[in-house]
């Protein structure tokens, strides 16, 4: 009697064993796949039938991620697709607007007249900007645009962005005060910060007052600044001020708010973080990115 209970002890020992075994086959063939995101079933060399039953269950839930993968894949590429059919579309009508906006003050008008134009002409550039930064947002939020980090000076950056837009500043009566610590240095991707930077100023150039206050320094992060007072009557919600479309003024016809949306989700691509105060009615934007100094 003791002799059958050791070999039925014996016999469960075996099958727990290999129960065992086999549930870390299946673990180790999971592993290597999100390791070295292969698309691999799991194997079958089982012998029970629950576990049969369960391997088979783990092949369909992977298969039917795989399918959604596919899928989704084929959508953010019929997505880009229709993104740039439908920039062309809106740019190609308004490419000829523009440009018979040009013939007609060309062609002898009166003063009003002239103003008209001139007015219209104002609205069209702001509708060219607001389709660019829509297009430029929708591509960087719906497709996976990965940044190539370098090593970049962000104080040189910087200053070659705002010596470009000096005329920027000047149609628009600001004075600009840089300043920065000698040799800052960030680890992201040199086109993604131009555009942080471009539309740092742009932003400056539609919303500030008097002087822009330009600083870049060094701590745990690389670490750029846009401080500016405030136009009277349009103090912002700094809590949203990166939210899509969100415009200070509830009365204003047109929409805003792409550009610095823009800025924190390149921001945010490299790694890093964008914010804002309002402190005396002055508003500061900060960016911060990976530091890169040795």
């Amino acid at each position: 009697m003791i002799g059958v209970l050791c070999i039925l002890l014996a016999g469960a020992g075996i099958y727990i064993a290999l129960l065992q075994w086999q549930l870390r086959h299946i673990n180790r063939q999971l592993q290597k796949r999100l390791s070295e995101h292969t698309r691999q079933m799991v194997s079958l060399e089982l012998f029970d039938r629950r576990l049969n039953a369960l391997a088979a269950n783990i092949n369909n839930c992977l298969q039917a991620e795989e399918t959604l993968r596919l899928q989704g894949a084929r959508e953010e590429k019929q997505f880009r697709e229709m993104i740039a059919n439908l920039s062309h579309d809106l740019r190609t009508p308004l490419t000829a607007v523009k440009g018979y906006q040009q013939l007609l003050s060309k062609s002898g008008l009166t003063p009003q007249q002239q103003e008209k134009v001139r007015v219209a002409q104002k609205h069209a550039e702001q509708l060219g900007q607001l389709i660019e930064h829509f297009f430029e947002y929708a591509c960087l939020l719906y497709t996976e645009v990965r940044p190539q980090p370098e090593r970049i000076n962000l104080g040189n950056l910087a200053a070659e962005c705002l010596a470009d837009s000096v005329s920027v500043f000047e149609e628009n009566g600001l004075a600009v005060q840089f300043d920065t610590e000698p040799a800052v240095f960030a680890l992201a991707d040199r086109e993604m910060v131009v555009r942080i930077l471009q539309n740092l100023i742009r932003n400056c150039a539609q919303h500030a007052g008097g002087v822009v206050e330009v600083h870049i320094r060094q701590d745990r992060c690389a670490m750029l600044s846009f401080r500016n007072r405030i136009k009277e009557g349009a103090e912002p919600d700094a809590a949203r001020l990166f939210e899509r479309f969100y415009t200070a003024d509830p009365a204003r016809a047109r929409s805003g708010g792409l550009g610095l949306a823009i800025v924190k989700l390149l921001a945010e691509r490299n790694g890093g973080q964008a914010g804002t105060s309002i402190r005396n009615g002055a508003l500061e934007i900060e960016v911060t990115l990976p530091n890169a100094n040795t």
